[in-house]
């Protein structure tokens, strides 16, 4: 038996999510004709209270599509260094936009909007680029699984309308944030001017994101998806698995929460463990004492059939989901508590 902690991305479909994949009604969703996919944009849409959503194939391109919305060539988005969409998406915010990043030296992921404030360009002048919007990612995924303060993220918003900035939510873990915080999509939704959830994470799915926003933004977000080739089909079987963990799987990721507090315990107490980062979510991200070399902890772990991530450094992370179940876990706690 694997025990795969190295994402949530690695789970596969339950047998309830095939069987709604299978029976799902499709058409050719090119021409905005598939019932299922029509359906899972409507539903999110009214979830968060925006005008609109649509869906992509992968998180990196809503985030990418995102950007593109909301720039022009030469101008630039203010981010943390921690940012998926500077450290993780392949350099697409100067391919795709041709923007750069400012990026905040901030805490676990997340800044001040003290901090957002500082990092915007005087607009006047004109060696330097313009800003043009602020984006942030909750939960944070280098951050730790790190949930925002909801009332920085308004304040940020006041930052971004007294300075005509765009605001965008990289919201691939939004579903922990709302199960951590107890907060709500409309909450979200009244704030951001574009936000991308994911499915394929928390909640399970195969395939899928969907990035939502207000109408004037998102009138060219189907042509910037069919730009960027993310044109589908027959896709309404992947809105049936993200139709299926609407309905299912949000409530549930209270247990990957609890599973990895539990790891974080027992990492505390290990001898050659330096730190463990808080945990908040689902994401366990802990550091190697300097006498311990990373890649040898790896394969002791992985010749016990346990697979997780090295970030460099001595920092290591887990990631609990749904495929990581009460019999994995206690296995994987039995095998820490004796390493």
């Amino acid at each position: 038996m694997i025990i795969d902690l190295r994402s949530d991305t690695v789970t596969k479909p339950t047998k309830g999510m095939l069987d709604a994949m299978l029976s799902a009604e499709v058409g050719d969703d090119v021409y905005k004709e598939d019932p299922s996919i029509n359906a899972l944009e409507k539903r999110l849409a009214k979830m968060f209270g925006v005008d609109e959503a649509l869906f992509f194939p992968t998180g990196s391109m809503a985030n990418q599509a995102a950007l593109k919305l909301h720039t022009n060539p030469g101008e630039q988005v203010i981010c943390d260094k921690y940012a998926h969409i500077y450290n993780y998406e392949g350099g697409g915010a100067s391919f795709n936009s041709g923007i750069s990043c400012k990026l905040i030296d901030g805490h676990r992921g997340m800044f001040t909007a003290k901090q957002a404030e500082e990092a915007i360009n005087p607009p006047d002048f004109y060696h330097s680029p313009l800003t043009s919007l602020i984006a942030i990612e909750n939960t944070t995924n280098k951050g730790g699984g790190a949930c925002w303060d909801f009332d920085e993220l308004k304040r940020i918003r006041e930052v971004a309308n007294k300075h005509n900035l765009g605001y965008h939510l990289d919201g691939a873990r939004l579903w922990n944030a709302f199960i951590a915080k107890n907060e709500n999509p409309k909450q979200y939704g009244e704030l951001f001017d574009t936000i991308s959830v994911c499915l394929s994470k928390g909640l399970g799915c195969p395939v899928g994101s969907v990035l939502l926003g207000k109408k004037e933004l998102m009138k060219g977000a189907l042509r910037v998806r069919k730009i960027l080739g993310g044109g589908m089909r027959q896709v309404g079987y992947l809105a049936a698995a993200g139709l299926y963990a609407l309905d299912n799987h949000i409530e549930r990721l209270n247990e990957d929460h609890k599973k990895a507090k539990e790891i974080g315990d027992v990492l505390s107490k290990l001898s050659f463990i330096k730190t463990v980062e808080p945990i908040e979510t689902n994401i366990v991200i802990f550091e190697l004492n300097n006498n311990i070399n990373e890649i040898d902890f790896l394969n002791q772990l992985k010749e016990k059939n346990i697979l997780i991530i090295g970030m460099g450094s001595n920092k290591l992370r887990m990631v609990t989901h749904l495929d990581y179940d009460n019999n994995k876990h206690e296995i994987l706690l039995d095998i820490l508590n004796k390493l």
